[in-house]
């Protein structure tokens, strides 16, 4: 039996069906996103400001940014390396790199960074060699930094392989016969071909970046003012029953995914604007 179209369904089912979805979206998105910034500015903008402007919350701040400047450039490099090798190429082991690709959506941000603790801790097989050198890595800004990386390279991966697996190899072959190199071949057929996927995962990576909780609180130590990411410094305040300062940082990571919605929304306008005119051609 053939399924029939939503759009004959009577008006008031389609109705039903959007009430539904946006009755969910009002009360499990908007009205948390919305309780943030009432309680935020609860006790009014001088509370709000001198939560924002104390050393502990300026230094999460700079620790979170430090962080997602770091991982988010690496994970780039990886994610294109990574996409270029699996969509183009047919190697030993594509299948296996895919599924690395995906373990840290299988894997526990907690478990993930018990993991380096136990690799990198003072009682680990390398703690006595690191301490030695005098190299901090658990509780301390590489821990950070290692731990963001695990849980967000797969986000440009993830966007950029079925895209060039899509588009297939053919302008890139094309271009090679016409006398490119590998680089030149990259930046003026593979990347303007890809920048809105890119671009996506980028933004994608960098919003999971700055909100990472699970992970960094395994390997950070809780040591104010040295390696407490903005998710941190929210869950002290609070357990400090600070809950005007604890919604007021917590602004800036709800801010934060109100301009990646944002930014989200016009990259996939811009992308589908694109393909529409290509298909036209």
């Amino acid at each position: 039996m053939r399924a029939r179209s939503p759009i004959t369904e009577p008006l008031w089912v389609q109705g039903l069906l959007m009430a539904t979805g946006l009755g969910f979206m009002a009360v499990l998105v908007l009205l948390p996103m919305a309780s943030v910034f009432v309680e935020a500015f609860r006790k009014g903008w001088d509370a709000y400001a001198e939560a924002l402007t104390t050393p502990q919350a300026y230094s999460a701040i700079r620790l979170t940014l430090l962080v997602a400047l770091i991982a988010v450039p690496l994970n780039v490099v990886f994610g294109l390396a990574a996409s270029w090798a699996i969509a183009k190429f047919d190697f030993v082991g594509k299948h296996l790199l895919i599924t690395f690709i995906d373990l840290p959506f299988s894997v526990s941000p907690v478990i993930s960074g018990l993991i380096y603790v136990l690799l990198f801790g003072s009682n680990s097989l390398l703690g006595q060699w690191l301490s030695d050198h005098n190299i901090e890595i658990v509780f301390a800004v590489p821990g950070l930094v290692i731990a963001t990386i695990f849980v967000t390279f797969p986000f440009v991966a993830r966007e950029l392989i079925p895209l060039m697996e899509e588009q297939g190899t053919e302008e890139e072959e094309a271009a090679v016969m016409l006398g490119a190199g590998g680089w030149r071949t990259f930046c003026s057929v593979t990347l303007p071909n890809i920048k809105w996927g890119l671009l996506y995962g980028v933004l994608l990576c960098n919003a999971r970046a700055m909100g990472e909780f699970g992970a960094v609180s395994v390997v950070s130590g809780h040591i104010r003012g040295k390696t407490n990411t903005i998710p941190l410094h929210v869950e002290i305040l609070y357990n400090e029953y600070n809950f005007v300062g604890a919604f007021a940082v917590a602004s800036i990571l709800t801010a934060l995914a109100l301009v990646t919605l944002i930014l989200k929304s016009l990259i996939e306008y811009k992308f589908a604007s694109e393909l529409r005119a290509k298909n036209k051609e």
